[in-house]
């Protein structure tokens, strides 16, 4: 199946919700985050995805694919930082659904963001999705295209934390390169990644 990206719209907010529940169904972060229960987990972010494509569909960078195979959500230079009003209101969402694991995710979510912080201005890959059914077949790589293409045009850098060390490989293949890593407490690591702008002719 041949995947073209297209810009999501707030009418594809449950679709897209559905694929990332799904594409994050064995991710370490989540699991450790929601449980290990399948059922438990997707009821849970489902709801999460939902919320959080919602905020980044505001900045406008989301790309989703042609039969909504997952999302790729973005936010643009300056706009990166978790706000204490975004985190108040998915906090009961996330209470109900981590309990006492909460603590340890606004610790690692606070690590993370002072490494963020030491790069200079660049587009953010918040969550990058594809449903199991969809995958290896070229959607991941065709909703990341409009913005790192966006990237080498400006010449302005791109930064994600990936969740799975298995994906570390997919993001080099695309100019992104490792950039440490960071413990949550009590719980998994996630990978920083920073990609430099390539060349653009006009």
């Amino acid at each position: 199946m041949a995947h073209s990206a297209r810009a999501a719209t707030a009418e594809d907010l449950g679709d897209i919700a559905e694929a990332l529940a799904l594409a994050f169904l064995d991710d370490p972060l989540l699991s450790w985050l929601f449980g290990q229960d399948p059922t438990r987990a997707i009821r849970y972010t489902r709801r999460y995805f939902r919320s959080e494509s919602a905020r980044h569909l505001k900045h406008r960078h989301v790309y989703t694919t042609h039969v909504l195979s997952g999302a790729a959500c973005w936010d643009p230079p300056g706009h990166w930082r978790t706000k204490t009003t975004d985190i108040v209101k998915i906090a009961p969402l996330i209470l109900r659904g981590t309990g006492w694991r909460m603590t340890h995710a606004l610790g690692g979510l606070a690590r993370a963001e002072r490494i963020h912080a030491t790069f200079p201005e660049h587009y953010y890959l918040a969550i990058l999705g594809v449903r199991p059914d969809h995958q290896r077949q070229g959607a991941g790589t065709a909703m990341l295209a409009p913005i790192l293409q966006r990237c080498d045009r400006e010449g302005l850098g791109a930064y994600l934390e990936s969740s799975k060390e298995s994906n570390i490989s997919f993001y080099g293949q695309h100019g992104f390169q490792l950039k440490g890593e960071v413990d949550f407490p009590h719980g998994p690591k996630i990978w920083p990644m920073w990609r430099e702008p390539r060349p653009h002719n006009d």
